[in-house]
């Protein structure tokens, strides 16, 4: 069975939430339950994100974002596409992501863009699944549960050094993954440390 190939949006990885917990699940055991693909333009709206909401954060804040993301998905950039009037929804600004995900050929785009999400663009005319970060992260643990599990005991032990607590749940949910945040909770009230 091959790795599914995941393109990720802007919107996603502007989250620390959602783009801390994309990486360690990814990276938590020696075999992939997905792979992540991203272009610069999804980068750079990300980061410019990022500056309008921390305008007073220093330059080696955001290039350490950049860095981090660059890192944890590394080798899937996609650099090679071509915007061209084939897209099927109505928003333009969306051209450029259905574009990248069909030169990764990716089986998912994951999004919060409610082009993409609200009805916009028929999923029927697409090649690729769209998923919401609740309805990926959902489906990655009904797939591959000890990814999960691992990541949410590494993420537990992270927080509880950190800060003496490790509010998983609630920051999942505030991130707009409330079904996911309580598979998270279940799976922390089975950590013995």
């Amino acid at each position: 069975m091959s790795i599914p190939r995941v393109l990720v949006d802007a919107n996603v990885l502007y989250s620390r939430t959602l783009r801390d917990w994309l990486a360690l699940i990814s990276l938590s055991l020696d075999d992939e339950p997905y792979r992540v693909y991203w272009t610069e333009d999804i980068l750079a709206e990300t980061l410019y994100r990022l500056r309008r909401k921390h305008p007073g954060w220093d330059g080696r804040k955001i290039a350490d974002v950049r860095d981090k993301i660059e890192r944890a998905f590394e080798g899937g950039r996609v650099e090679d596409f071509v915007v061209d009037t084939t897209f099927p929804g109505r928003d333009a600004d969306d051209a450029h992501v259905h574009a990248a995900a069909l030169a990764c050929d990716a089986d998912i785009l994951l999004t919060a863009d409610n082009g993409f999400v609200s009805g916009d663009v028929d999923p029927d005319s697409l090649p690729y699944e769209v998923f919401t970060p609740d309805e990926f992260f959902v489906h990655v643990d009904d797939t591959a549960p000890v990814h999960v599990e691992t990541a949410t005991a590494n993420q537990t032990r992270y927080w509880r050094r950190r800060s003496g607590r490790a509010p998983l749940g609630e920051q999942l949910a505030r991130a707009g993954c409330p079904r996911f945040a309580e598979r998270v909770r279940a799976y922390q009230s089975f950590l013995s440390f």
